[in-house]
């Protein structure tokens, strides 16, 4: 019945809504369309350092005479030791006696009393043209501050482009969550506008945030007057700070946040009292929605934003309100304020001085080092390392891979690792790279992503979508200086960058959309070959829209390199191989003699479903032939996660060893290595132990991928049942021939695939891309000096 009653009430809403969506973006499109006739840009110019010997303290008021009785004391306390400090509170018409309570308890204080009330955004503008000092801090009524907050905010101001210092916020109530910090994130998303605060200990000093927290935040009075300060299109609250932070990015200066400046709210300490929780939310929606036909001028951002808001709002009716979707009655709020919203609009577009895609870019961690920071020669190196797997113990062919690049990485590198862990306890093994490298962070990913049927990303790629993993490695570029953000996989290409004077490089393991295709050539069942065939679409489609953004595209051999360039010729200057698939052969005793007889052994995690597949192939068509000519011969089998021995051949010539710690015991102790791959791709790091152990190999071809080519020369290569077993069987004959096949592929490990040798090669690689960047921006930056750069993408 409730359902039924709300559903009678909004009909009306919904059946004008369409008239409104379309009425909004009709009048947005005739204002952006007058613009280009005869709207004028305001260049933002230079400014002077503000002063920094005090600070105006603004504290807006209405009717909260209580609360400043509570609060003001710790203001005063902070600003006592310096006379350039002031106090102004402005009262907004206030019927408690505000003003007289002031005069006679702290005449210390200015008051500005104006004769209605102004709401915050009026209040606060009053008090920045009364302010007579350069920096001014605007605190809410309901804010305890600590002692020493004020100094913090003022250090803080190094240049003319600092628009707003926004403080730490704790609630006075520490039993609270802490949905409020200070230090704020905003985003694009689905059509919308969205924001929030982030609790992070690792951000120790100034750091960048989309906006400064109105009410505890420090501002550059000169640049906010510019502004127009805070716009009375979002009177009576809520998402002021928000419009003006955002359009101080779209200036092109900076908001930062102040761990250091630590004070306490009393959440909705005003607001909470004078207005019910619904209506909070309505003026929140209406807000959003407005300040998106205000500031947002890509209208194909615009365009998503208006079906989302008739979608949502549609929701919304149905089954109830979200503080995430927009709503009908917003809408219609809103609505009501367009002949405002339109001049707000055409301010807006004269001050901008960069798009919407490049204003939402600046604010993150990584782009913020890329385009404010003074970066000069870096020596050594600082290289941002971030894994999708736990490295340590390495149980697949990528933790090898990945393991011994990091540990030559961190001789010649300051290297800086992020490692995603399935289980907190996966952290334990790592102590030896946190002995190496200069700092490691863990992140336990999230599993059981949601399965989104319709979804054009890659499955794999979903996995690993993490908004908490983007914090991160933005978070670690800017607080540790990092001049290369090395990304491992194809799903973590995800977070590449385009950035300007940083280097985004992605090393591919395998050809994601490659191995799948391989996949599908093997019998399968309809319905699987379906979901496949669907997932190499979106593979396709993603990888060969990522790579371009990509500054170097590292993958394991030339065949694959050529694979990608096949489809994007224009890659050709980016992929490079034969940098990353290695080992330090100096780790394997080479042992060609002294193994028992008649044994083979297959290798490899079984989470990866090519080994899962190569093992009932060889078990159900190899092994037997092989035991018909030597009955005594053997199939020893080592890998996390082997499958149950029901669900392969029943027969006493396979043995399940499972997961050994140290691989090197069993490379050293088999005759023979089988490596019957049959899709996939990239380059089999055990094929690389196997050549350093010496142990003889027997592979397909695309098993040995990228290794060897010639059947004979460093190990045997047959893709049919009848001629791989045969050769295993040659090397079982003829020890001498499989002893100097052995010995050949020990020597092209050493040459050119040993880990010492090629991680060198990698850190080359790395300095010139950095030198080309650098040199391209340099030489822009004297060309154009006024142009602002423009970011890719972006959320």
């Amino acid at each position: 019945m409730r359902k039924l009653l709300r559903i009678l009430r909004g009909l009306p809403l919904l059946l004008v809504s369409p008239l409104l969506v379309l009425g909004a973006a009709v009048a947005l499109a005739l204002t952006d369309l007058l613009w280009l006739v005869a709207g004028r840009k305001r260049p933002p110019g230079s400014h002077p350092v503000p002063g920094r010997r005090g600070a105006s303290i603004v504290i807006p008021t209405w009717n909260g005479r209580e609360l400043l009785e509570r609060n003001l004391p710790s203001v005063l306390a902070a600003t006592a030791g310096n006379p350039g400090h002031e106090i102004i509170v402005v009262d907004n018409g206030s019927a408690d006696g505000t003003v007289e309570f002031l005069r006679e308890h702290f005449p210390q204080v200015r008051t500005l009393a104006l004769p209605e009330n102004m709401g915050f955004g009026g209040g606060s503008n009053a008090g920045f043209r009364a302010a007579a000092n350069d920096v001014v801090v605007l605190l809410n009524n309901d804010m305890r501050v600590e002692p020493g907050f004020v100094e913090p905010l003022l250090e803080g101001f190094t240049d003319g482009d600092v628009f707003a210092i926004s403080c730490q916020i704790h609630f006075t109530d520490a039993r609270r969550q802490r949905e409020e910090t200070g230090l704020t994130e905003g985003w694009w998303e689905s059509g919308q506008l969205r924001v929030r605060h982030r609790v992070d200990q690792g951000v120790k000093d100034l750091y960048p945030c989309f906006y400064g927290g109105g009410g505890s935040c420090a501002f550059n009075r000169r640049l906010f007057l510019e502004l127009g300060g805070f716009d009375a299109l979002l009177e009576p609250f809520y998402l002021e700070d928000t419009d003006v932070g955002y359009r101080a990015w779209k200036r092109g200066w900076k908001v930062l946040y102040q761990p250091r400046s630590v004070v306490y709210h009393e959440h909705r300490g005003t607001i909470g009292r004078r207005f019910s929780a619904e209506q909070i939310q309505t003026v929140l929606k209406t807000n959003f929605l407005l300040f998106t036909w205000k500031n947002i001028h890509a209208w194909k951002r615009l365009a998503a934003h208006f079906g989302s808001v008739w979608g949502d709002g549609l929701v919304s009716l149905l089954f109830g309100d979200s503080p995430e979707r927009a709503s009908l009655a917003g809408l219609w709020r809103a609505f009501l304020r367009l002949h405002r919203t339109v001049p707000s609009r055409w301010r807006a577009r004269a001050l901008a001085a960069m798009d919407d895609t490049e204003a939402f870019a600046r604010p993150r961690g990584g782009y913020f080092r890329d385009r404010f920071a003074e970066i000069g020669p870096s020596d050594p190196l600082r290289v941002l390392f971030v894994s999708p797997y736990p490295i340590c113990p390495p149980v697949h062919g990528g933790g090898v891979f990945m393991k011994a690049t990091v540990e030559q990485l961190a001789r010649l590198c300051e290297l800086h690792l992020i490692i995603l862990l399935d289980h907190g306890e996966e952290r334990a093994p790592h102590a030896e790279l946190e002995r190496l490298c200069a700092s490691v962070e863990y992140m336990v990913r999230l599993t059981g992503q949601p399965k989104a049927f319709g979804s054009i990303v890659p499955h794999a790629v979903r996995e690993f979508a993490n908004a908490d993993l983007r914090w991160l490695i933005h978070r670690q570029i800017a607080t540790r200086a990092i001049d290369v953000v090395q990304l491992e996989y194809t799903p973590l290409g995800q977070y590449a960058e385009r950035y300007l004077r940083l280097a985004s490089v992605l090393f591919e393991h395998d050809v994601y959309f490659q191995s799948i295709a391989r996949a599908l050539q093997e019998p399968h069942r309809k319905l699987w070959k379906l979901k496949a065939t669907l997932e190499y679409l979106r593979a396709l489609r993603y990888e060969l829209q990522l790579l371009p953004k990509v500054d170097r595209i590292h993958v394991c051999s030339r065949e694959n390199g050529d694979y990608l360039v096949s489809f994007r010729p224009e890659l050709a200057g980016k992929v490079e191989a034969g940098l990353r698939a290695c080992v330090d052969a100096s780790c394997y005793e080479f042992r060609p003699d002294g193994r028992e007889p008649a044994t083979m052994l297959f290798l490899g995690s079984f989470r990866h479903t090519p080994n899962q597949a190569a093992l009932n192939w060889f078990a159900r068509e190899v092994l037997p032939r092989v035991v018909a000519t030597r009955p005594e011969a053997r199939l020893v089998v080592v890998g996390s996660e082997p499958p149950p021995r029901y669900a392969l051949p029943e027969t006493p010539a396979l043995e399940l060893r499972g997961f050994v710690e140290d691989v090197r015991e069993p490379l050293g102790r088999y005759a023979a290595f089988v490596c019957p791959i049959l899709s996939g791709s990239g380059v089999r790091v055990k094929l690389l132990e196997a050549f350093a152990a010496g142990i003889p190999v027997v592979s397909t071809r695309i098993g040995a991928e990228g290794v060897a080519r010639e059947d004979g020369e460093f190990c045997g290569l047959a893709d049919d049942a009848a001629g791989f077993a045969e050769r295993i069987l040659a090397l079982f004959n003829d020890p001498a021939r499989a002893r100097a096949m052995a010995e050949r592929a020990r020597r092209e490990v050493i040459e050119n695939w040993d880990a010492a040798v090629l991680t060198a090669r990698l850190v080359d690689s790395y300095r010139a891309v950095l030198r080309e960047k650098r040199s391209a921006d340099a030489a822009h930056r004297t060309e154009q000096p006024e142009v602002a750069p423009h970011a890719e993408g972006g959320r």
